[in-house]
């Protein structure tokens, strides 16, 4: 049990609330708040109006007002928005709906207005939208003098500009300021970019020279095979041999083997330059590295000397791992650059390298060094040597006089209050712009706040923020104990390891989207969420569903499940699915025979996932020590990984 004075009678979430104690009136206006903010964002201020007395003094009536004046912009009472704006201006709520007010302004044609909120509010800070919205309601007002100048860096982008831009631009060409100069330098941009398909449009705009370039471009990135394929030494292009590089190198993401038979063929009919060549060379033997091509050992030592960096020496050390050629890892160890060198993986192979070839007291001195530290490297370390875990919990001290500051910040209270009440992310928003402007000690104080009040997410985040690693308490959290606890259990996992998985894809946090479009606690697809609940015969309401913790929980931990079982009950491989998909995962398992887990995780070709599954070991070896005070060695988990068998195919047709 912590020890911080008062601090956690004063603060409490609505369940922590003494059956002997009525509730205080902050968490009776909590619960007011909760109950009808949904019809005011309707645009529905009865329920407001009837709890106005108990509400008006409450730290977040301005977010239930400015969800009110939302709805009904196209309604608005414009002297009612600007009272607003003038009394709240500097709160979140209010900046967006300012921002949503000069929209509107815009759409209604009030061109004098938005000029007269855009100047002061958005002027130079680089909102697309804005910017050129107040350049169209200049040409409006028959203010076009300095038009093009302005509208010229909105028009110079490689990528789609905002919709807001078009009647601008359509203005420019009308007038004739968007001239074909304009047009080319706009379609370098979006070369450089990739969006070869904006830079087809702009060709049209150009010459049918430049819409053939875009085309091929275009040809090259879809179509790749076939592109290098009918290769036309007779295209004067100079353009043309950076797209046959460019449909090589999309090619040889997928089919390294295949780009490079293309590429001997190709560079006998056209001639590079130097460092075309060795960029392509290294692109191909890389990629068949990481897709563990038999041939890739020979492609990175083939490598011109140029070539080499240290992206091709940890190839060339991960390929040497799978074959066990301990002397050429030391070699390539040895090439690395110093800061590459230090890093704990390399320590760590150099110690198993010179184990392996029977240098052990050496070995023996850095798996000590690492045994020191808590980390995947670390805790292997520790196995080698039959140490403890250098699990160095430290828990922060709390000093009362900062906590007491804190907790009088009217910035604090309400991000505490949108957490709450359930608007987190506006509540996360709120607190990470407070704490960019706190100080060291204050800050790590406001970890230990953000704990007590249950919100691990912001706990974990701002510990990190303030260099307080020790704190596995705060940093390792154990909400949600009965969902994981009985969950786990049903799905036939470590609940230690469900855990690791959901502090490392969501920090915990409920409501996060990732941009893969994965939802809550432990980061599930909609789609994986509802064939999961089908599976389990479990109701499933869409997003409803996967923001809510406990059935977010039970759906991750049963598709965790799945995956221990379409992998036969090994849970590195497990765990890679998790986050890259099973298909995938299935690409990488062995053909043949067997590889050391550890080895095998080194080779996972993406750098994410590699990652990824380190740290959720890592995750799981701590969980397992705050769940039960004892360790749990990671090497325990770590069995070699066999090529894909019977039993694993079977189990993969009957899972997701």
């Amino acid at each position: 049990m912590r020890i911080h004075g008062i601090w956690t009678l004063l603060v409490c979430t609505s369940t922590c609330i003494s059956a002997a104690a009525a509730a205080t009136p902050m968490e009776t206006q909590r619960q007011i708040f909760r109950d009808i903010y949904a019809a005011v964002e309707l645009g529905d201020w009865t329920p407001a109006a009837a709890n106005e007395s108990s509400l008006v003094d409450y730290v977040l009536w301005p977010d239930l007002r400015a969800a009110y004046l939302r709805s009904h912009l196209k309604d608005r009472d414009d002297a009612e928005i600007i009272a607003y704006l003038a009394r709240y201006g500097t709160l979140k709520p209010a900046r967006e709906l300012r921002y949503r007010y000069a929209l509107q302004l815009a759409a209604d044609g009030n061109h004098s207005a938005f000029i007269a909120v855009y100047v002061p509010f958005y002027q130079g800070r680089e909102f697309a939208d804005l910017d050129c919205l107040a350049l169209a309601a200049k040409i409006a007002l028959g203010q076009t003098s300095s038009i093009a100048k302005q509208a010229k860096r909105l028009w110079l982008v490689g990528k789609s500009q905002a919709d807001e831009c078009d009647p601008v631009f359509a203005f420019l060409r009308d007038t004739g300021e968007l001239n074909t100069d304009w047009y080319r330098q706009r379609f370098l941009l979006a070369r450089e970019n990739e969006n070869f398909s904006l830079a087809r449009y702009l060709a049209r705009s150009i010459d049918e020279q430049h819409v053939a370039e875009a085309s091929r471009w275009i040809e090259a990135q879809r179509t790749s095979q076939e592109f290098i394929s009918k290769s036309d030494p007779g295209i004067i292009d100079p353009v043309y041999k950076d797209q046959l590089v460019y449909a090589l190198e999309t090619l040889a993401v997928r089919e390294p083997l295949t780009a490079r038979k293309h590429w001997i063929s190709i560079r006998q009919t056209f001639e590079f330059a130097k460092d075309q060549s060795v960029q392509l060379d290294r692109h191909i033997a890389l990629w068949a590295a990481r897709l563990s091509h038999h041939d890739a050992r020979d492609l990175l030592d083939k490598l011109d000397d140029a070539a080499v960096n240290d992206e091709v020496l940890r190839w060339r050390i991960r390929t040497a791992l799978r074959s066990n050629d301990w002397k050429y890892v030391t070699q390539n160890i040895d090439r690395l650059s110093a800061d590459e060198k230090i890093l704990e993986q390399w320590q760590y192979w150099t110690a198993v390298t010179l184990q392996k070839t029977n240098r052990s007291e050496a070995s023996q001195q850095i798996f000590s060094t690492l045994a020191d530290q808590r980390s995947y490297y670390g805790f292997l370390a520790a196995d080698q040597l039959g140490r403890n875990y250098a699990f160095s919990q430290a828990g922060t001290t709390y000093d009362n006089d900062v906590i007491d500051e804190l907790s009088g910040l009217s910035t604090l209270i309400r991000a505490r209050e949108l957490y709450y009440v359930g608007l987190e992310g506006r509540g996360r928003s709120e607190w990470d712009a407070v704490m960019r402007n706190l100080k060291p000690a204050q800050i790590s104080q406001a970890a230990l706040l953000a704990h007590d009040w249950g919100w691990h997410s912001r706990a974990i985040a701002t510990a990190a923020l303030s260099g307080d690693y020790n704190d596995l308490e705060l940093r390792y959290p154990l909400p949600h104990r009965n969902s994981f606890e009985n969950f786990s259990s049903d799905a036939k996992i470590r609940e230690s390891w469900a855990y690791g998985i959901a502090r490392s894809e969501s920090l915990f946090m409920r409501d996060i989207r990732s941009s893969a479009g994965a939802i809550g606690v432990m980061q599930l697809l909609p789609e994986t969420g509802r064939r999961t609940a089908r599976k389990l015969n479990y109701p499933y309401e869409g997003r409803n569903t996967l923001i809510n913790p406990s059935s977010n929980i039970r759906l991750g931990t049963s598709y965790l499940g799945m995956m221990y079982q379409r992998f036969g009950k090994h849970a590195v491989p497990a765990t890679a699915a998790y986050n890259a998909g099973p298909l995938r995962v299935e690409q990488w398992m062995p053909e043949l025979g067997s590889v050391d887990a550890r080895i095998w995780i080194e080779n996972i070709p993406y750098n994410e996932t590699r990652k990824y599954v380190r740290r959720v070991l890592t995750s799981d070896a701590i969980f397992h020590w705050r769940l039960t005070g004892k360790i749990r060695r990671l090497s325990s988990q770590l069995v070699d990984i066999n090529a894909a068998s019977e039993s694993q195919s079977v189990s993969a047709s009957a899972s997701l």
